[in-house]
């Protein structure tokens, strides 16, 4: 297996091993003149290629190693690059090679000290004539060897270790970061697509029902289509403008741009009285101040809760919207009469009754509802909506007060 290595590692290796031969070239030529040197040039080849390739660096001290022994070589500085090569295995290698290392360490242990034993500088291995004292030795060189060189190997191993925590932290912080990125932008495309239900919706049912009132009562009093025609072109403009804010929250990553709050509240009640909605107000207690967050999520609910009743409530009756201030929170209800439609397959909606009537179908799915609960959520209230009754919708609602600063 060749390795990819920077320019800069590469140059690294190569002038260690420089070094070392340069060290380690002239003791061992001054015993062998000849092989001294080559034993040499193999262990520091071997050394220089150790983290482009540790199978080929492992390769190298063994070819190096038993070079060595076969022709007598004292052992000298270049077997240095035994217990690097027996680290760089560990750290570097795939699996296969890493325990091949490790074989390596004990294997070349036990052969070292038999060659450091046995061997003398004039003849091989003379183990017949060997006494109790020399095998002693052989098993105290063995067990050192063995456990330096697995060592170098631990070493390279535990290194491999932490860098692989490491960059398993380091990609874990990097795939939160990721995740946390998706989700905020996933709950802005949430919020943006939620508001382009409030907006769309609200305003193309006051568009419907001006529309169609004018369609029937211009044949009588062609005034009515004129006062019509203008709180469509109204409700329009406004609609197409909230539109072009939200696409270009959908392109580009600006601010927010101007949000609906209290102040707004009368002229939403206008628009829907004026698209044939009827509304009746009632106000209890004294209003306490609300968070910016929660201004907001009351009006959408509320435009939404009168969208509904201007879409699926019965025009025969009227829109009761109920404001109780407390202390600590707003309490918003909304009931509306909900025109019948009897259906075998409805669900039963009817809460402590055994009625037939469906709700509409944009009152079960869609953003409607659940954007509404979202809303109430996000700024730390309540939402509750269903059938009461056996033909009433009610939307009830209750957000915090805004803390003072004494009471944080």
């Amino acid at each position: 297996m060749i390795r990819s290595l920077g320019r800069a590692q590469l140059v690294f290796d190569l002038i260690v091993a420089g070094v070392l031969l340069l060290i380690s070239v002239w003791s061992a030529a001054a015993t062998r003149p000849v092989m001294g040197p080559v034993v040499v040039v193999l262990f520091c080849a071997a050394l220089a290629v150790r983290r482009l390739s540790p199978t080929l660096s492992l390769i190298g001290v063994w070819v190096a190693a038993l070079t060595q022994i076969a022709a007598l070589v004292e052992v000298n500085g270049g077997n240095i690059a035994v217990f690097v090569v027996a680290y760089s295995t560990a750290l570097y290698g795939r699996r296969a090679e890493h325990w091949l290392g490790l074989a390596s360490a004990v294997v070349g242990g036990v052969i070292g000290a038999y060659y450091l034993t046995f061997a003398s500088a004039t003849s091989y291995f003379n183990p017949v004539y060997a006494d109790a004292r020399n095998l002693v030795s052989f098993v105290a060189i063995a067990i050192g060897l063995v456990t330096l060189f697995a060592l170098s190997w631990t070493l390279g191993l535990l290194t491999r270790i932490v860098r692989q925590a490491r960059e398993a932290k380091i990609e874990a912080a990097v795939a939160a970061q990721r995740a946390a990125y998706e989700s905020v932008v996933e709950q802005e495309r949430t919020r943006i697509a939620r508001d382009m239900h409030d907006v769309v919706a609200h305003s193309l049912a006051v568009v419907i029902a001006q529309a169609d009132g004018a369609r029937y009562a211009g044949q009588t009093d062609p005034q009515v289509q004129s006062v019509a025609l203008s709180t469509i072109s109204t409700t329009a403009r406004s609609a197409l403008a909230e539109v072009r804010q939200l696409l270009t929250q959908l392109r580009h990553e600006v601010p927010d741009g101007p949000q609906p709050s209290f102040s707004q509240l009368p002229e939403l009640l206008d628009g829907m009285r004026a698209a044939g909605l009827r509304i009746t107000e009632t106000t209890s207690g004294a209003p306490v101040p609300l968070l910016q967050v929660s201004e907001i999520a009351v009006y959408r609910v509320l435009q939404e809760s009168l969208t509904n009743a201007l879409r699926h409530g019965d025009p025969a009756g009227s829109v009761a919207v109920e404001w109780r201030w407390e202390t600590d929170a707003l309490h918003l209800r909304v009931r509306n009469p909900v025109r019948p439609t009897p259906s075998p397959l409805a669900p039963a909606a009817s809460a402590g009754s055994g009625s037939s009537v469906a709700i509409a179908p944009a009152l079960q799915a869609g953003h409607g509802l659940p954007g509404m609960r979202e809303r109430a959520a996000l700024a730390g209230g309540t939402l509750t909506a269903g059938m009461m009754g056996h033909a009433m919708f009610e939307v009830a609602m209750v957000v915090p007060a805004a803390e003072e600063e004494g009471q944080r």
